[in-house]
């Protein structure tokens, strides 16, 4: 009863838990998140079922809700509609309680509806993994009971049972909202909790997949590793996945006397690696204006030095924060041109109303100001908005 089919020791165990448990995050970074929830990558029919099957046995997830309601995230992302928002519900809740937070959106009919098209709807699909979900948990725990053993066979199935539920609903969506770093200025606070994901598939590279969500790949910068990638490129290698969608890649070339339409293009085409670039111009106006008001005004350069994560998040600051920053900013003009100039290129790509003539009109414009503005960072950063390129 103790004893199971298989015996071997301590570490022995450990290892079988470690790979039985790095199958279940390949399923759900590549197959539930990547392939179902963004088609940014099609797998082999093989693939799908082996998969399906495995996260039936280990999860009892399926596919039509996990799809849905990642999707609902990204789609109402730090609202109050948004199923799992640590900005929203609180870090603790949703580090601690993600799961629950996700089996009570899975009840929203509406969500399920709007969310969880092209989902699988064969038979298997309707008569085992969604209408006999949890069974597959029973049939995996006596296999292990009868493979490993009592103890050993539990703690295996505890593992299985717990990881993705702590690691993907608890701080991938917890912890990858609320601290970290980010490599692409984004809307949301999305973040990178580490630069090498391994220990739940590559998801830990958040702030990337919410700048490039459709990408099959999630690490962009090169001390960044996705382990979920390497799977693909093995599956892709095989001829059983196809990648569909990658981030882009910026191009550069000669800096152009004037924005043209290519430019233009280029420029939105890559916008997250352009606020990104911006960012860096912004650190350096900031880190020159505090030393300069370190000298001239002590009480004003240390008002600036505790606004700095509010700076350098980029977005609209409000309340007490709102009008501290507003206060600091009237005694930096150069501060003060660059986080305005930041928004104005910002909104380029969120006017879509208007004419591609009319973008091309106001980058021009924008360009023109920031070579006149004289601070230089922001003029080395025109010349370098004036090399993007298409690919």
């Amino acid at each position: 009863m103790f004893s199971g089919l298989i015996d071997l020791p301590w570490w022995g165990y450990f290892l079988v838990g470690l790979v039985l448990v790095q199958i279940t995050i390949a399923g759900v970074t590549v197959y539930l998140h990547r392939c179902q929830a963004h088609r940014a990558l099609d797998v082999h029919p093989v693939v799908s079922h082996f998969f399906r099957f495995w996260l039936w046995l280990t999860t009892g997830m399926i596919t039509k809700e996990w799809a849905a309601i990642h999707r609902k995230h990204h789609a109402k992302v730090e609202t109050a509609e948004d199923p799992h928002s640590p900005q929203v519900h609180g870090i603790n809740r949703v580090l601690w309680l993600g799961v629950f937070l996700y089996v009570k959106e899975s009840f929203n009919n509406e969500t399920m509806d709007r969310y969880g098209h092209g989902t699988p709807e064969d038979w298997v699909e309707r008569h085992v993994y969604s209408r006999h979900s949890i069974h597959g948990l029973f049939l995996t725990g006596a296999i292990n009971i009868a493979v490993f053993g009592l103890v050993p066979g539990m703690l295996i199935l505890l593992a299985q049972i717990a990881w993705i539920p702590f690691w993907a609903a608890g701080v991938i969506n917890g912890v990858g909202h609320f601290f970290g770093y980010r490599s692409y200025d984004v809307a949301d606070a999305s973040t990178n909790i580490v630069p090498w994901g391994v220990l739940i598939g590559g998801e830990e590279l958040h702030n990337n997949h919410h700048a490039f969500a459709a990408s099959a790949k999630l690490s962009s910068k090169w001390y960044e590793f996705d382990i979920g990638w390497m799977y693909i490129c093995i599956l892709e290698s095989l001829g059983l996945a196809t990648v569909k969608r990658l981030a882009p890649q910026p191009r550069f070339a000669h800096p152009k006397p004037a924005v043209d339409l290519e430019t233009l293009h280029a420029v939105i085409a890559n916008r997250y690696d352009v606020l990104s670039r911006y960012g860096k111009s912004l650190r350096r106006t900031y880190a020159a204006e505090l030393e300069r008001l370190r000298h001239w005004s002590p009480r004003d350069a240390e008002l600036l030095r505790s606004l700095k994560r509010a700076l350098m998040r980029g977005q609209a600051a409000a309340g007490a924060e709102g009008a501290r920053l507003t206060e600091a900013l009237k005694h930096s003009r150069a501060l003060a041109t660059v986080l305005a100039m930041r928004h104005e290129l910002a909104a380029l790509w969120d006017r879509s109303s208007a004419s591609k003539e009319q973008l091309l009109r106001q980058l021009q414009d924008w360009c023109r100001r920031a070579d006149a503005s004289g601070i230089a960072p922001l003029v080395d950063f025109s010349q370098r908005l004036r090399s993007y390129a298409l690919a």
